[in-house]
């Protein structure tokens, strides 16, 4: 049974940092192209980050510069780290993980991330 488990979310004050973690298990996890997606209240979930199996990433341009993207194979986990935070990056945020080869994908159940002004 894949589980994607994701922390590290919390409320923070505008300007601040926080890391989010998600820990992969039940799959080979470096066969997996890894994301972080946001929703925020009304809108729809947006990719925020995705990193491949080599280590190669790709951000949206509001986050790009402030947020980095990371894995960690040994330890099936992928993490974001978030600074300069804005009240805009308030979202639950998700992980989720795609292997395009088997066309399978999985998400965690989302962290909640509050920033605050």
């Amino acid at each position: 049974q894949v589980q994607l488990v994701e922390s590290g979310g919390g409320l923070v004050q505008h300007g601040g940092s926080l890391r989010l973690s998600c820990a992969a298990s039940g799959l080979i996890f470096s066969s997996y192209f890894m994301g972080w997606y946001r929703q925020a209240p009304g809108k729809q979930r947006e990719l925020v980050a995705g990193i491949g199996r080599g280590g190669s990433t790709n951000y949206r341009d509001s986050v790009r510069g402030r947020f980095t993207i990371s894995r960690d194979n040994a330890k099936n986990t992928v993490y974001l780290q978030m600074n300069s935070l804005k009240l805009d990056d308030t979202a639950v945020y998700y992980c989720k993980a795609d292997h395009y080869g088997l066309g399978s994908s999985y998400w965690g159940q989302g962290t909640q991330v509050t920033v605050s002004s």
